[in-house]
């Protein structure tokens, strides 16, 4: 009897164990079976979807006024250069040639005959002072300088700079050359031709200063 009472609970013992294995087979099996969930696929087109959004809502990515297309909030915002290269006015670098060729050759005149100089323009005798040719002679030097290396750069910002200050320099001289004249009471011949090629120079100046800053026109 005492036997018998003993095999019950190693029977019933080896009924949940076996239970115990048949669930975790189970469990095992379906995890194996079972394919992990594309959750990586399903978060990168969310972010990708995303960023369109931002990128359309900040006006990125598509053809501005200009029809360049910008491909971030910081090109489209500061601008983009290179394009100016392809969109200068007609003339512009020759103009620019003509200018640094004239300040030139009238920088060193001034600076190696200032007599000469100043004879050719007033018809008079020497100069009572060449230090004041020789610095006139110096300026001229310097915007020369600025303006040969303004050819060689395709930023619009630093052309309209060089010609802004040919352009003032030019006025200025235009203004002191004509009260000079009118204080004289004469017009030579070299005055007269100086006022007259300032005043063009500003104004051919003036035009392509206007053009280098104009918007192109929508379409």
């Amino acid at each position: 009897m005492c036997a018998h009472l003993q095999d019950v609970p190693s029977t019933a013992d080896c009924e949940l164990e076996e239970r115990d294995l048949l669930l975790v087979k189970e469990r095992t099996t379906t995890m194996a079976t079972k394919s992990p969930p594309p959750l990586m696929k399903k978060h990168s087109q969310s972010d990708l979807v995303s960023r369109l959004k931002t990128r359309k809502i900040l006006g990125v990515g598509g053809e501005d006024d200009d029809g360049e297309v910008h491909r971030s909030k910081i090109s489209q915002v500061l601008g983009n250069e290179i394009k100016f290269a392809v969109r200068e006015p007609l003339g512009l670098r020759v103009w620019q040639f003509l200018s640094a060729l004239m300040f030139t050759v009238i920088a060193v005149m001034a600076l190696a005959f200032p007599d000469q100089l100043y004879e050719v323009v007033f018809d008079k005798g020497t100069v009572s002072s060449k230090t004041s040719t020789r610095l006139y002679g110096g300026a001229l030097f310097s915007i020369s300088l600025i303006i040969w290396n303004s050819m060689y750069t395709a930023e619009k910002v630093i052309i309209r700079w060089t010609l802004l200050t040919e352009a003032c320099y030019l006025s200025i001289q235009l203004v002191v050359t004509t009260v000079a004249m009118i204080e004289s009471g004469s017009t030579p011949l070299g005055a007269s031709v100086l006022v007259c090629s300032c005043l063009l120079f500003v104004l051919v100046s003036g035009y392509f200063y206007y053009q280098l800053g104009r918007r192109p026109k929508k379409l």
